[in-house]
């Protein structure tokens, strides 16, 4: 290519023309050097212009993915039923220490220890044979006293038979009338003896006064047993009455109010064992005491519980939870979208043009990882469920449609700590 150009210039220099063809050569040297310097510049500006192009595309695209991604959704509304909990301990409903009445010689017992026993059931034996005796010796006085009081009813009627005759003074009569009734409460004093012996003999045999589960023995046969007082008695056993059995527990004068205020089924409870995600026992208030504690600001109160296989036992740890209302329409919103900014308990509503906005909420109780709102939001509301960390109030995002919904209930899940409150869904009408 470079050769024909130079052809086309026109013919080489003359022999005689040495000046004219130098400066013909030095012409075509500058038109080939500006060629070559454009064949050069060309790729430089492709280069440039493409480069220029990825630079400006790429801070084009860029600013489109400015924003941050959140994932946004309206509340949950659903129909709940919210509850008050608890702490508190099992008690037996009757709790009774036996103790014998009479003092003597332990002969035997008749039940095994940690058994259940039946009211009136035997469980001790002491010896009965000086009560025995005793009580011979009573009837023995009966007999002497019903002697004399017939002794003396006969001499008073033939006395009355001679006074006719003027043979008794009425001194004589009414000294005989005093021997009669003097004589009848002899009678009286001997038979009221012979009862207290009738008794003796009979608490030589020690029975269970309530039905329940009675504890290990505390004396074995061959011992004595004293039963001269209630103070000094010997202790035999103990009986726990546990069908029915008490829950005993405190609640603080807040939730005291807040329950005579909603007294919509209060005296309905449940309650779940250390080991249990469940609340499998109910049962109901029977008892609230007169007074709150002046020291701990509660009051006292005691549930009634059913226990026919008598597995619940007196001393056992319990979580109670209480209505506090009834079922009632609330919104719930992920418990991670709830953002605590210092006092009060925030979440990030954002508005049609994607700015974000603080609302200040009310919470609830925690139901299936979704927290209850009170107040703050509205059905409609769009809040970040997903994302929290990159919105921020003022600022705009990018939302992302999002569904909120409840995680299902795990029957081995592990057992947490007692909330403050809690709530359940309520069974559909």
């Amino acid at each position: 290519m470079y050769l024909s150009e130079l052809n086309r210039e026109g013919p080489g220099p003359t022999a005689d023309g040495d000046t004219g063809g130098a400066a013909l050569q030095a012409g075509k040297k500058a038109r080939l050097s500006r060629r070559k310097l454009g064949f050069i510049a060309l790729p430089v500006v492709a280069l440039l212009f493409f480069g220029g192009y990825s630079l400006f595309g790429d801070k084009a695209q860029a600013d489109a993915q400015a924003l941050p991604v959140v994932t946004v959704s309206q509340p949950l509304e659903k129909s709940i039923v919210e509850w008050d909990d608890y702490v508190g301990r099992f008690e037996a409903s009757q709790a009774v220490e036996i103790r014998p009445r009479v003092s003597g010689a332990l002969t035997a017992i008749h039940f095994k220890d940690g058994e259940i026993v039946r009211k009136g059931q035997l469980l001790f034996t002491i010896d009965p044979r000086p009560f025995t005796a005793a009580l011979a010796e009573a009837n023995a006085r009966v007999a002497s006293a019903a002697t004399s009081l017939a002794l003396a009813r006969s001499e008073l009627a033939r006395a009355n038979r001679l006074i006719a005759d003027q043979a008794v003074s009425a001194e004589e009569i009414d000294s005989l009338k005093a021997r009669v009734q003097s004589a009848q409460a002899a009678v009286a004093a001997a038979r009221a003896q012979v009862q207290v012996k009738r008794l003796d003999v009979e608490f030589t045999q020690v029975r269970a006064p309530v039905m329940g589960r009675v504890s290990d023995r505390r004396v074995d046969v061959g011992n004595l047993v004293s039963g001269d007082g209630a103070a000094n008695a010997t202790v035999l056993t103990t009986v726990n009455a546990l069908d029915p059995i008490y829950f005993s527990f405190d609640g603080s004068e807040a939730l005291y109010l807040k329950q005579l205020r909603q007294k919509q089924g209060r005296d309905a409870v449940e309650i779940r064992l250390q080991d249990e995600t469940g609340y499998r026992w109910k049962g109901k208030v029977d008892f609230t005491d007169n007074a709150i504690s002046n020291g701990s600001g509660t009051i006292r109160a005691r549930a009634v519980v059913a226990n026919p296989n008598y597995f619940l036992t007196p001393g056992m740890f319990g979580n109670m939870r209480m209505r506090a209302a009834g079922a009632h329409k609330a919104l719930l919103v992920p418990d991670a979208a709830v953002i605590t900014d210092q006092a009060r308990k925030i979440v990030y509503v954002v508005a049609k043009d994607g700015t974000v906005a603080a609302a200040p909420v009310q919470v609830g109780a925690v139901l299936n990882g979704l927290r209850v709102i009170r107040s703050g939001i509205t059905p409609k509301d769009k809040i970040v469920i997903s994302g929290v960390q990159y919105a921020q109030p003022g600022a705009k995002v990018q939302g992302m449609a999002g569904k909120i919904e409840a995680a299902p209930d795990v029957k081995d899940a592990a057992v947490s700590a007692p909330a403050a409150s809690q709530a359940t869904f309520s069974a559909p009408r």
